[in-house]
């Protein structure tokens, strides 16, 4: 039963939500981190677009500088979306409008209202969009419109935008950047090495007390070859979590096959 227990913590740590630490993301936490500040805090309006391939610690980033940061944005509005739960890219600008409480509307009708909102006296709106690169359409009217939204008079929203896509801004948002004022504030999450995937799957374990379920060589060659590949770290989580399932069935199969003490097969 002990056994048992101990594979079903691992996986569990394996699976957590908003890690206490990001290893490895000390810079980009930091930069997030200060963008709040100036913008929601100091009550200026901007953009922020944040780019990196899946597992690279992007929203996991986002969301434990939102924690952190829960007092400072107390006063504000903060909505999250994601966008992979739209049926299309029009579709967020009524999600918006219900964070926002205003009464249904479609179309331009919908998005003028929205402006109006947006640019009218009130605290200011943090608004959050993880996988922005669900919302390119035809034109980029969607994306153009929602960075265009903290340049207007007398905005008070700052838009966070998370990607999968480097070049998103080249392709979508190139307009916005020839502007005078420029476009979003750009970071970039680069894949992750193998060292940090390393101290990761180690920080991760640790919270297991007892024995290690993963010695260090299957840890290294896990970071080794996922980094190689692609420096996910969710990947590199779920090669250890199937790498502890295989153990836990080793483990049980070898407890069922025990032969009765003094007894005969």
């Amino acid at each position: 039963h002990g056994a048992g227990t101990c594979y079903q913590q691992v996986k569990r740590v394996l699976h957590a939500a908003v890690p206490d630490r990001l290893h490895g993301r000390e810079r980009e936490t930091g930069v997030i981190r200060q963008f709040l500040r100036e913008h929601v805090g100091g009550r200026r309006p901007g953009s922020l677009y944040i780019s990196g391939a899946p597992g690279t610690g992007k929203t996991a980033c986002l969301s434990r500088v939102l924690l952190d940061c829960k007092d400072e944005l107390a006063g504000s509005k903060t909505i999250v979306l994601n966008c992979m739960a739209l049926s299309s890219p029009q579709g967020v600008f009524p999600a918006v409008g219900q964070q926002l409480g205003l009464p249904a509307a479609t179309g331009r009708e919908g998005v003028r209202r929205l402006e109006k909102q947006l640019t009218a006296r009130g605290p200011m709106v943090l608004l959050v969009l993880d996988e922005l690169d669900q919302l390119e359409s035809k034109g980029q009217d969607v994306l153009y419109t929602l960075f265009e939204w903290p340049r207007l008079p007398s905005s008070r929203l700052v838009l966070v935008g998370l990607a999968n896509a480097l070049d998103l801004t080249d392709r979508s948002l190139a307009r916005l950047g020839a502007r005078p004022a420029g476009g979003p504030r750009l970071l970039h999450f680069p894949p992750y090495t193998r060292e940090q995937l390393t101290a990761i799957l180690q920080g991760v374990l640790g919270q297991v007390a007892g024995d290690t379920v993963l010695d260090a060589a299957a840890l290294q060659f896990c970071a080794r070859k996922v980094s190689a590949v692609s420096g996910d770290a969710r990947k590199a989580l779920d090669v250890c979590r199937r790498a502890v399932e295989v153990v836990e069935l080793e483990v049980r199969s070898q407890t069922l096959l025990k032969p009765l003490p003094g007894g005969e097969w």
